[in-house]
């Protein structure tokens, strides 16, 4: 089996399993091992392809690493589905109690309950969404 061959399996391997960790550590070595496979290519000297691997991967971990993580981390994300929500109007489903109830809310249906435990809404009443509580809106009837 040709060495590049085998620096190749090893980048892909080092890459899949990159994937179940999610740390960008392995990724890096799979980087290194790919350098590796352009070595082997060129020169064939199985101990000059050993230090492409190990610079490459340290340079890529000291330099592209970092700035990879701090970039991940940084990440606006998605918005919050439940502020999205917060100050929209509902339509009542099923009488909104203290334990019980659902509303119409952005085309789906949600579990809900009233902002006053003392407050009951009947079907068809128009309500605001104050918040979402894990998944059941937290709602008061609309003037």
């Amino acid at each position: 089996m040709p060495v590049w061959l085998i620096w190749l399996i090893a980048a892909i391997g080092l890459a899949g399993a990159e994937a179940l960790t999610g740390d960008l550590f392995l990724l890096m070595l799979s980087g290194g091992a790919l350098a590796a496979v352009a070595s082997s290519l060129l020169v064939d000297n199985l101990v000059v392809d050993g230090v492409v691997f190990l610079v490459v991967s340290v340079l890529l971990l000291v330099m592209v690493r970092p700035v990879l993580r701090r970039r991940f981390a940084a990440g606006t994300g998605l918005p919050d589905l439940a502020k999205a929500l917060e100050g929209k109007s509902a339509l009542v489903l099923e009488p909104v109690g203290r334990h019980a109830g659902q509303v119409k809310l952005d085309g789906e249906v949600w579990t809900a309950r009233p902002l006053s435990d003392d407050d009951v809404y009947q079907p068809g009443d128009q309500v605001t969404v104050v918040r979402i509580d894990g998944a059941t809106a937290v709602v008061f009837k609309s003037v």
